[in-house]
């Protein structure tokens, strides 16, 4: 049977390696859009002010369990957000514990909320030592923040500067590069060993630069890191589908609603949680590899992070009709745009 004559996918039930929930109004609106499809997820730490401690990520996770709807089953992941003053001990501890997942490193200034991130890497040595002692993953937000640094060159100079460096300084450390963008990133994670993994996001497989900038501004195609040239793309495309463990699906779902999309300076970020395993599913079949989407968004992440895989599976199924996403999620905070792929969608998650 070719790819093009599969008509239904039944998989281990996903995970979202990387997920935005934010939290109150916003919170109540996105966490359904996840639990739906995905069994867990990993916990973005950037809110205002960020999770940096055991404590804070408790209450965190207890926010998310009580804006879980009824009948749904969804386990958060948690993390800490890691800065300058993060205590090795209360990450341990929080490790120890079973609350806390991964650690997540945003360079000061990289993305959304990351101000309080790290500037000066020698002063969280003594965090990362402790990690690679532990077996606590490091989650990094790939990108240096130097002004005289291209955007488009941010991901492919902080291998060479940061990434490199530390994993090198701290060997055992287990890393995941989240959302990379680039052919070198692709690159560089084949090369190394298996304490390096890599996320991958659903719209980096589908958009280019160019779907951000031509023909008029697109803000909802707007994320960091910003999306890069078409070589990129194809490059992200042969890493997920191909089935090497080191490359795993998260994400990096992140809801603005539209005033905060569709103003003056629009805020980095793209809202995928609603539609992303159909979207997956179009792609991997385009690719000619739908045999290795259950690897990617299922099976890799769950071995990287030492988990089981989750007990209970989802059925995508195609039809001849184009699939009906809503275009907007409504928030009390105001709405939220869904990532539009620009083309029909013939999948959907029975």
């Amino acid at each position: 049977m070719t790819q093009h004559q599969i008509q239904s996918l039944t998989l281990t039930r996903p995970d979202d390696w990387h997920l935005h929930l934010r939290d109150g109004a916003m919170l109540q609106a996105v966490l359904p859009e996840t639990a739906r499809d995905f069994g867990r997820a990993i916990i973005m730490p950037n809110l205002v002010p960020p999770v940096v401690t055991g404590a804070q990520a408790a209450a965190y996770r207890d926010r998310i369990l009580a804006a879980l709807p009824e009948g749904m089953v969804f386990e958060p992941l948690m993390t800490l957000y890691l800065t300058e003053d993060t205590d090795p001990a209360d990450v341990a501890a929080a490790h120890a514990s079973g609350l806390v997942k991964a650690v997540k490193l945003y360079p000061a200034g990289a993305t959304t909320n990351s101000s309080s991130g790290v500037s000066n890497f020698d002063n969280v040595r003594p965090v990362l030592e402790k990690m690679a002692e532990i077996g606590l993953p490091l989650c990094t937000h790939g990108e240096v923040t130097d002004h005289d640094i291209d955007i488009f060159d941010r991901e492919a100079v902080f291998i060479d500067r940061v990434l490199d460096p530390i994993r090198r300084a701290t060997p055992g450390l287990r890393v995941v590069m989240e959302h990379i963008t680039t052919k070198n990133a692709a690159d560089y994670v084949a090369s190394q060993d298996q304490d390096l993994g890599a996320t991958i996001t659903t719209h980096h497989l589908i958009i280019n630069r160019n779907h951000i900038l031509v023909g008029g501004i697109k803000p909802h195609y707007y994320c960091l890191p910003v999306a890069k040239r078409e070589e990129h793309r194809l490059a992200l495309r042969a890493a997920a589908t191909s089935g090497d463990a080191r490359y795993f699906l998260g994400t990096d779902s992140a809801p603005h609603v539209d005033a905060a999309k569709e103003s003056g300076c629009g805020c980095a970020g793209c809202f995928t949680a609603t539609n992303t395993m159909p979207l997956l599913a179009h792609v991997f079949e385009e690719e000619g590899k739908l045999e290795n989407l259950e690897k990617f968004a299922s099976q890799n992440g769950p071995a990287f992070y030492r988990l089981p895989e989750n007990p209970d599976q989802i059925t995508l199924v195609k039809s001849e009709s184009a699939t009906q996403f809503p275009a907007k999620i409504a928030s009390d905070d105001g709405p939220v745009t869904l990532f539009d792929p620009g083309y029909p969608i013939y999948w959907s998650v029975a």
